[in-house]
C-alpha cells in the first residue's frame, strides 16, 4: 500500500479488488492464472519437436 504524497490517494491493491472486482482474492488469484498459464506454456514448448535448420552456407 502506498499513498501519493501530492493527492493523498491511496494505491492499494487489496481495496481496488474488494470495490472494483468485489473480491479480496483478486490479485492472488490472478497471480496464480498467470503462473498456471506459464507452467502450461513451458509444458507445450517442452513438447514441440526440435528444429532442424539446414545451414544455407
Amino acid at each position: 500500500m502506498r499513498t501519493d504524497k501530492a493527492s493523498g490517494i491511496v494505491n492499494d491493491a487489496n481495496d481496488w479488488a474488494i470495490e472494483t472486482m468485489g473480491n479480496p482474492r483478486y490479485p492472488l488469484e490472478l497471480f496464480q492464472r498467470v503462473i498456471t498459464i506459464s507452467l502450461e506454456t513451458l509444458k507445450i514448448v517442452q513438447a514441440l519437436p526440435t528444429l532442424d535448420i539446414l545451414d544455407g552456407g
